[in-house]
């Protein structure tokens, strides 16, 4: 493992407590980096996630602001490497990779040693995810390389996941919120859907979705369980 760069500094966002003070300043200690923590949903986020060598995310307490904020420093080229811990499963993980660009994955029962172990691995350049969980990732990998509906009708993959969602019974305005886009924005991708896919209304484009696109993506089934959450 080469040598850290001196000036490698850590963002963790989680919950404020005594438990994640004790948490920021053990990882602190042990990686030898500046660590700084603020709680989900905060501005500052936004403001200073590229300042970041490694965002650490709480997956315990996500907030679907700091979901935009990651898709957005990634869209603009930002070198954060971005990694989530307290991650119950396998599952949950490979939604979050998918919706927070993740190179790290840190599970519950992770001991604190071995998190501080690939902090440090992330930040040397590497990924930090189980055998198990490449593996995954690989097949649905190739999976979606298997796909022949997407070159054939020509759909982007925001196209894709607006209709995966509108297969899923979303309305336009549960489809701009989980997405981060105004209600027009979606108006416009349904247009566009509508016309490459050869469909002249909703029920259509839903009957579609079922014939080619089969279930939801995960980042769809995750927007969708954390929407029916807030529901309740």
């Amino acid at each position: 493992m080469s040598d850290l760069n001196d000036d490698s500094q850590v963002l963790i966002v989680t919950s404020a407590s005594p438990q994640s003070a004790l948490f920021i300043e053990y990882v602190s200690e042990k990686t030898k980096c500046s660590v700084t923590g603020l709680e989900p949903g905060s501005p500052k986020v936004a403001q200073t996630l590229r300042d970041y060598s490694l965002a650490l995310f709480d997956a315990s307490a996500l907030d679907e602001r700091d979901i935009g904020h990651v898709q957005q420093a990634v869209a603009d080229g930002a070198k954060t490497v971005f990694a989530g811990f307290n991650i119950p499963n396998e599952d949950e993980a490979l939604r979050l990779l998918d919706v927070l660009y993740l190179q790290g994955i840190f599970y519950k029962t992770d001991q604190l040693d071995l998190l501080c172990k690939g902090i440090l691995c992330l930040l040397n350049g590497d990924f930090w995810m189980s055998r198990h969980l490449m593996t995954r990732l690989v097949r649905l990998y190739r999976q979606q390389r298997t796909n022949t509906y997407r070159p054939a009708c020509g759909l982007t993959q925001r196209e894709l996941e607006i209709l995966a969602m509108l297969g899923s019974g979303e309305t336009n305005m549960n489809i701009a919120k989980q997405l981060f886009i105004s209600e027009h924005t979606v108006k416009s991708h349904l247009y566009n859907i509508f016309r490459k896919i050869e469909v002249k209304n909703r029920t259509q484009a839903i009957n579609w979705a079922k014939d080619h696109l089969g279930a939801p993506p995960p980042q769809v089934m995750w927007r969708r369980r954390r929407t029916e959450a807030r529901a309740v």
